[in-house]
C-alpha cells in the first residue's frame, strides 16, 4: 500500500508525537484509578487517546485502491509568524521588558496589538476593523477577569440549572 495522503500521514504522526509524550510525562505522576484518579490520571488517559487518534489517521493516509494522492502545499509563512508574533507581543507588552527598558503596557495595549498582529495573518487584513475587535476584546476581559462581572445569558430554561 502506497501513501496517499501526506497531509494526513504527518498529522497522524504529530498526534502520536504529542499524545506519547504527554502520556510518558503523566507516568511521573501519581495516576490512580478510574474510581480514584490522581494527578496524572487525565493526562496519561488524553495522551492515550492522541494516540490512538493518530495511529487511526496515520493508517487512514494509506487510503484504499482507488485514492487518489495529495501532498502537502507550500507553507503558510506569513500566518504562522504573524500568530507566534502576536503572542510573543502580548506577553512582552503585558508584562514588559525591565532588560531593555521597556515599561508594561498593561492588558488593554496587549490585547488591542495581540489582535491586530494576529488579524494580520488573514488575506483581507482590515486595519479599522482590527482595532474594533482588539477594543472589544479587551473591553470584555476587563469586564469579566478585573471587575469579576459575571456575564450568565439565560440560555437554557430555568429548570435545567437545579
Amino acid at each position: 500500500m502506497a501513501l496517499k495522503n501526506s497531509q494526513d500521514f504527518y498529522s497522524g504522526l504529530l498526534f502520536c508525537i504529542v499524545g506519547g509524550a504527554f502520556a510518558w510525562g503523566a507516568t511521573s505522576y501519581d495516576v490512580g484509578t478510574a474510581a480514584q484518579m490522581g494527578p496524572g490520571y487525565f493526562p496519561l488517559m488524553l495522551g492515550l487517546l492522541l494516540v490512538a487518534l493518530g495511529v487511526a489517521i496515520t493508517v487512514k493516509a494509506f487510503g484504499g485502491l482507488h485514492a487518489q494522492a495529495q501532498v502537502i502545499g507550500p507553507w503558510a509563512w506569513r500566518p504562522l509568524l504573524c500568530i507566534l508574533l502576536a503572542n510573543v507581543l502580548f506577553g512582552i507588552l503585558l508584562v514588559g521588558l525591565p532588560s531593555v527598558g521597556l515599561p508594561a503596557m498593561g492588558m488593554w495595549v496587549a490585547i488591542i496589538v495581540m489582535t491586530v498582529v494576529a488579524s494580520m495573518a488573514r488575506k483581507g487584513f482590515s486595519f479599522k476593523e482590527s482595532v474594533v475587535q482588539g477594543v472589544i476584546l479587551s473591553m470584555g476581559s476587563y469586564l469579566v477577569f478585573v471587575l469579576g462581572l459575571n456575564l450568565q445569558f439565560p440560555v437554557w430554561p430555568a429548570f435545567l440549572y437545579g
